[in-house]
């Protein structure tokens, strides 16, 4: 089995009803694969962050989630917190009302506010919740995100209309260029499914079936 694979996944759980011991189990699986991070709302950070200390994982969180209408200065706030409590790094959502208005300054300053709050400290990656766009805003919601000095754009929160697909990951690929990280998010559940976001330009992946793909991975003699 090529763990290589396993670098590339975030290993999720944001569900509300989540308890402590569904994060402990997450953690340790995140450990024993190897996976590049485990990713879970704010009030898990400190938990997970203890839970993983000493390993290679990363603690990821979620800002803004999964609306994105907080405003810039509780985001930014948000951000600190997470990063005081062991987060390493940051998902955060975009104003996604504003970005659909054509407000590209309140998108760009949103961003802004968050990478301020991470710098030096962690990166952070723009959920730009691609199902609710047009083709014309996803590009532009990537351009700004460059601008802002985002270091990833991600697909989706998981909790809208829809998640990941290629066309996307690819669009979003051209327009970022070669040097930041995009992440797929929403939907991918299988090893075939997260082998084609990577071809079609992902770097990171998000999923809360991270174990399930790299079972199904195991089974796979091509890899």
């Amino acid at each position: 089995m090529n763990t290589d694979f396993a670098t590339y996944i975030d290993h999720t759980l944001l569900k509300a009803e989540t308890k402590k011991e569904e994060i402990l189990k997450l953690c340790e699986e995140a450990r024993t694969y190897s996976f590049a991070s485990v990713c879970v709302n704010p009030t898990w950070v400190k938990t997970a962050a203890e839970a993983l200390a000493g390993s290679p994982v990363k603690v990821c969180t979620v800002i803004g989630f999964p609306l994105g209408a907080s405003t810039s200065e509780v985001k930014a706030f948000e951000t600190a917190d997470a990063i005081q409590n062991g987060a390493g790094e940051i998902d955060m959502v975009i104003n996604i009302g504003a970005l659909r208005g054509g407000d590209d300054a309140t998108v760009k300053k949103d961003i802004e506010a968050v990478v301020q709050a991470a710098k030096d400290r962690a990166i952070v990656k723009v959920i730009i919740e691609t199902a609710l766009l047009t083709e014309q805003e996803k590009r532009k919601a990537c351009e700004l995100s460059v601008l802002a000095g985002a270091d990833f754009v991600k697909t989706s929160t998981g909790f809208s209309n829809g998640g990941a697909t290629e066309d996307d990951v690819k669009l979003m690929r051209a327009v970022v260029g070669p040097q930041m990280g995009v992440k797929a998010s929403g939907g991918v559940r299988s090893f075939e499914e997260m082998k084609k976001m990577i071809d079609a330009g992902a770097t990171r992946i998000g999923a809360s079936s991270g174990v399930q793909i790299m079972q199904g991975l195991a089974s796979t003699s091509d890899y």
